[in-house]
């Protein structure tokens, strides 16, 4: 099964290409000031730095990512290097951008239905029932079950689509194709590999959900002690210096580079390998 049977390249083309955990660490680093900033600034500062990164990492992610999938391509068969970072990060930089725009777009849009699909029932719960939107009247059960229905509906068509189109970005460098050609490629890939596409899915969403547990513990651990008297035991009340801030920054940027490094092969040893077995358009 390819989403097993990749794991095993990916690895390998990380332990003789050290430099993708060096630029995937590299593109780390822009999200270090939320890590260390947040916990410790006024909400003024946090929100401020967060836009600043979110901006920069807008305008930089589409060059990292386009380079470090032709780093991991390069590196399943051979050596790969920094010069191959630059070309093809600048090579498929403008197509990147505008995709990473057009889902970002689609993001919000599912975003916002669904907060209007909220905001409507928690409206009319309130002007049904003064006392606190906690009790639902029997009359608003139906349009309560409605709303719910459609968030659902709304989210389970988000996760749909970017299930469907989340190769793009491999088949724009790895197989060259065009911004819309590129959406229809991962469709078709997926598709015609549903299953095996799931435990990839599966797997990554794990991943990624333990790093981002781990990531989340950090920030706590930098977080200053809650100026609460008396505050119950369970609130974590660990202090950490500088020394130790550092040591946590550190620590998920190195990680984060090896994961980042790790994700590159893996998820390009996969499309490839579903490549190969995807009937060619018009089939």
């Amino acid at each position: 099964m390819p989403a097993l049977r990749s794991i095993r390249p990916a690895v390998g083309a990380v332990a003789k290409n050290p430099v993708l955990v060096g630029v995937s660490a590299l593109f780390a680093l822009a999200q270090l000031p939320d890590l260390l900033v947040g916990p410790a600034a006024s909400p003024e500062l946090s929100a401020a730095v967060s836009a600043l990164t979110f901006g920069i990492l807008l305008l930089v992610a589409p060059f990292f990512q386009g380079g470090l999938l032709a780093m991991a391509d390069e590196a399943l068969d051979r050596k790969t290097g920094l010069a191959t970072l630059v070309s093809a990060g600048k090579e498929h930089y403008l197509p990147l951008l505008v995709a990473y725009l057009a889902v970002l777009g689609v993001s919000l849009a599912f975003g916002f239905l669904a907060f209007v699909g909220v905001l409507l029932g928690v409206a009319g719960n309130l002007l049904s029932e003064p006392s606190g939107f906690l009790v639902v009247p029997a009359e608003d059960v139906t349009l309560v079950a409605v709303l719910a229905i459609i968030a659902v509906g709304l989210f389970g068509a988000y996760l749909l689509v970017t299930f469907l189109i989340q190769f793009y970005a491999h088949a724009v460098v790895v197989d060259d194709a065009e911004l819309v050609a590129a959406f229809r490629r991962s469709v078709r890939v997926v598709r015609s590999n549903l299953g095996v596409t799931l435990l990839y899915t599966v797997l990554l969403t794990a991943g990624a959900s333990a790093f981002g547990l781990l990531v989340a513990v950090a920030s706590l651990s930098l977080a200053p002690a809650p100026a609460i008297e008396n505050a119950p035991a369970w609130v974590p009340t660990v202090e950490v210096g500088t020394g130790g801030a550092v040591g946590v920054g550190v620590a998920v940027v190195v990680v984060t580079g090896v994961l980042g490094a790790l994700w590159a092969t893996y998820s390009v040893a996969f499309y490839r390998a579903l490549s190969d077995r995807t009937p060619a358009a018009g089939r």
